[in-house]
């Protein structure tokens, strides 16, 4: 058993390392009182026609990309075209756009020139997309493969940005889990970002802060040209964020929502692909500067990787030193206040899960109310990826940088 002493200066120094973090995240919480409400589905109109280009990466997706274009094909009349630009897939992705082709003249087949050293991949297929898109369109709609449209999205993604006056809008999505070990680490995962960022706002003030979400961004085209399509992201693992925060340094208005009623997405197959897919991207260091990646490790280690050790941890000392010194109980107090607050959150996100779809009405729904006991392993997870840069990413090799 440890001295007082011991006890003393650990508990010391949680309340040195923690208070701060727990004072930032009340202030970003209450941030949140006046958030955006989230999108809902929105009928066409006529004076928005043809006036949106949406761009669809693939890469090996048949086995997911169908239901994307089923709810593509049912978006109104603000779709002009919709270029499913493709990677080189051998997996018949190319066949099964090419059916899809009879039942909506707006599809069309884009397959893009060989990845351009200095390249990733996404952003690749993104900016191939932008330049074969049709300059009539006065907006460019970026969607991942995995996503499900559902009706009004496109309809309601172009009414807010003009209401808004916005250049750039993102959404979240809400997500459709099957897996038990998906229902226990995604949403640890997520947690990371609303720690980090906060709730979203009409206009996002600061660039460096600035959240994206590439599975749907919708960009005003004279925007892309003129910071050069895709050009500014074209190294990055994380060229949603990236892309968005050059458009904001440049001027554009920019807005993150909640579009969970509008958009869901199937992401990853199980625990173990979230944790190496979805894990190696959510640190943002491609689109971060050192100073602020450390000032998130640190803040995400006391808010949210610590509390349930240290609740542990100080209230087994709590109980076997004869007389608790005021310290030692504040320490508990205070990590006792921030799981208690992280179960509050896990609450709040309920709603941008899909419960009807797959399993998740099952048994393994329930392991989603587990989620905070998976926290610092996703806070460990994010402290992995901040150091290391992706060799892999969807079937392509980029480097010798250890995987974990």
């Amino acid at each position: 058993m440890l001295s007082n002493g011991a006890l003393g200066a650990i508990a010391t120094l949680s309340l040195l390392v923690q208070t701060p973090g727990l004072a930032i995240l009340v202030g970003r919480l209450m941030s949140g009182l006046n958030r955006p409400s989230a999108l809902k589905p929105r009928t066409s109109r006529v004076l928005d026609l043809a006036s949106v280009t949406v761009v669809v990466p693939t890469l090996n997706e048949a086995q997911r990309l169908q239901p994307c274009l089923d709810g593509l094909m049912r978006q109104g009349y603000e779709v002009r075209e919709i270029l499913i630009v493709d990677s080189q897939s051998q997996d018949g992705t190319p066949d099964l756009v090419r059916a899809a082709q009879s039942r909506d003249p707006r599809l069309r087949l884009v397959e893009d020139d060989l990845l351009p050293p200095g390249w990733v991949g996404r952003p690749w297929a993104l900016h191939t997309g932008f330049r074969h898109s049709s300059p009539e369109s006065t907006w460019i709609l970026g969607l991942d493969a995995d996503t499900l449209p559902q009706p009004g999205l496109v309809a309601s993604l172009v009414q807010t940005a003009q209401q808004d006056h916005l250049d750039i809008l993102s959404l979240s999505p809400r997500f459709v889990l099957k897996f038990p070990g998906e229902w226990w680490l995604q949403p640890s995962l997520l947690m990371t970002l609303i720690y980090r960022f906060g709730a979203s706002k009409i206009v996002e003030p600061e660039p460096a802060r600035i959240l994206a979400n590439g599975q749907c961004l919708l960009i005003r085209r004279s925007l892309l040209e003129e910071i050069n399509g895709y050009c500014s992201a074209q190294t990055s693992f994380c060229d949603d964020v990236t892309l968005v925060r050059h458009g904001a340094r440049w001027g554009a208005r920019v807005s993150f929502r909640d579009g969970s009623p509008v958009l869901k997405v199937r992401m990853y197959e199980g625990a173990r692909e979230t944790w190496r897919e979805w894990g190696r991207s959510l640190d943002l260091k491609d689109a971060t500067a050192t100073a602020q990646l450390w000032g998130d490790l640190w803040f995400l280690w006391a808010v949210q990787g610590f509390p349930l050790l240290g609740t542990i941890f100080f209230g087994l000392a709590v109980m076997v030193v004869p007389e608790p010194f005021p310290t030692l109980i504040w320490a508990l107090g205070l990590n006792g206040l921030l799981l208690g607050i992280r179960w509050l959150m896990t609450a709040a996100i309920a709603p941008v899960y899909d419960w009807q779809m797959g399993q998740g009405k099952g048994s393994f729904s329930g392991l989603f109310w587990l989620s905070p006991l998976a926290d610092s392993l996703s806070v460990w997870r994010i402290t992995l990826s901040s150091f290391q840069r992706p060799n892999q990413w969807r079937g392509r090799v980029y480097g010798r940088s250890p995987e974990f």
